[in-house]
């Protein structure tokens, strides 16, 4: 539910979502929308173990106690008695306390599944060497745009299920009115949104595609009926420039704007 402010339109959208037949839910702290989210899951006619709800801890709640108290905070906000996966959102701050704290709520069962968000290969496997615990999810950024092949490679190799966010790269690049995406959609009768869903399931990606429209939704989950070839992947593939198309989260500059920013949940 990124970028979704509006608690009335965020809580709409979550139970279009559901109606629609999604049951995954990705929201985060930072979204600012938890407590909307958690009001659709409540008002759902789909029982809580039917559905899978995911959230994130902030930069600013990082380190073992603020960690522990977040993810009290986040089921509160969502009114659960635990999380399907909860995330680090960023590789910053105190990550080794918050994993800490990840762990043991795990154990205790306010936690199904632990995972990070925005890792880079050299981050994931620093802390889960020197944890010995294995993030079961790393949520990356992946469009064919930015197809960060090396480390969808290296992360299932490690035995790390790669989430691909922004699928559509919120439709930069001209995204939407791409030529060769365009093409392929003809073929198959498919929308170019639809495309690159199925262009990242066949890559073995779990994928978070962001709509509040209820047409949207209903073409989105519309995806497993039909099968690109290996030539419409390798044409796809030849769309990658290689770089984020928002921003590198190893560039200094991002690193101290998220140092500060405090946001009031």
């Amino acid at each position: 539910m990124y970028q979704v402010k509006d608690a009335n339109e965020a809580t709409e959208a979550v139970l279009n979502a559901i109606h629609a037949g999604y049951r995954l839910i990705d929201t985060a702290a930072s979204y600012g929308n938890e407590r909307a989210v958690g009001e659709a899951i409540k008002r759902s006619d789909v029982v809580r173990e039917g559905l899978f709800i995911t959230s994130k801890l902030w930069v600013q709640d990082a380190g073992y106690e603020k960690t522990t108290q977040a993810i009290k905070d986040s089921l509160k906000r969502l009114q659960l008695n635990y999380l399907d996966l909860y995330l680090i959102h960023q590789p910053f701050n105190d990550v080794f306390g918050s994993w800490r704290a990840m762990i043991e709520a795990q154990k205790t069962g306010l936690i199904k599944e632990i995972g990070v968000s925005n890792f880079s290969i050299s981050q994931l496997t620093n802390l889960t060497e020197f944890t010995g615990v294995k993030p079961s999810i790393n949520q990356i950024e992946v469009n064919p745009f930015n197809q960060n092949n090396n480390s969808v490679v290296y992360f299932s190799s490690y035995g790390v299920q790669v989430e691909a966010w922004a699928p559509f790269a919120e439709g930069r690049n001209g995204l939407f009115s791409n030529e060769t995406l365009q093409k392929i959609g003809d073929v198959h009768h498919k929308s170019i949104a639809q495309v690159v869903l199925r262009w990242l399931i066949q890559r073995g990606l779990v994928v978070v595609a962001k709509s509040s429209q209820p047409i949207r939704m209903h073409q989105n989950i519309d995806v497993l009926d039909f099968k690109l070839t290996d030539a419409e992947m390798t044409m796809i593939s030849e769309l990658n420039v290689g770089k984020s198309q928002f921003f590198a989260h190893d560039d200094p500059e991002i690193i101290k704007w998220m140092a500060s920013r405090t946001i009031d949940y």
